[in-house]
């Protein structure tokens, strides 16, 4: 037995122009559309499904930032749990706002640690330019 299913999205407009007057888009404008959208769905990701409604935005005239937005707030709004949006944050490589404050006290103690690898003899700060040797980083490190 052969499963087959399809999904289909259909999409009318009409407008109406005012008559009162002549408007500079009454000549433009078409009276109505209409717009079907048909995918078959049988093996079809929820990556492919939500490009599918980037399609069907962007024809209702959404721009890409605003269907960004939307896909994002899906992902991380109040109704989700914080470990899932974790999850899928981390698989983009993107920090939560709450998650700052230990990405900024990591980047700190590696800024602080390099600045203590950095200091030459009699506690003289080297310059970028200046490069330690391999004997000067294990030194250092054993704090010879």
């Amino acid at each position: 037995m052969t499963y087959t299913s399809k999904l289909r999205v259909h999409f009318d407009t009409e407008w109406a122009p005012n008559y009162g007057g002549s408007g500079i888009y009454n000549d433009e404008m078409l009276p109505e559309e209409h717009y079907t959208f048909e995918i078959p769905t049988e093996n079809i990701n929820a990556m492919q499904l939500f490009r599918f409604f980037g399609t069907v935005a962007r024809a209702m005239g959404h721009d890409e930032i605003n269907i960004m937005k939307g896909a994002c707030y899906l992902t991380f709004n109040d109704m989700r749990s914080t470990e899932d949006m974790r999850k899928i944050a981390e698989e983009f490589d993107l920090t939560l706002a709450e998650d700052m404050q230990d990405k900024f006290q990591d980047w700190k103690e590696a800024e602080e640690e390099w600045a203590r690898l950095k200091k030459g003899p009699m506690g003289t700060v080297l310059t970028d330019e200046e490069e330690l040797t391999e004997e000067q980083l294990t030194n250092l490190e054993e704090g010879v």
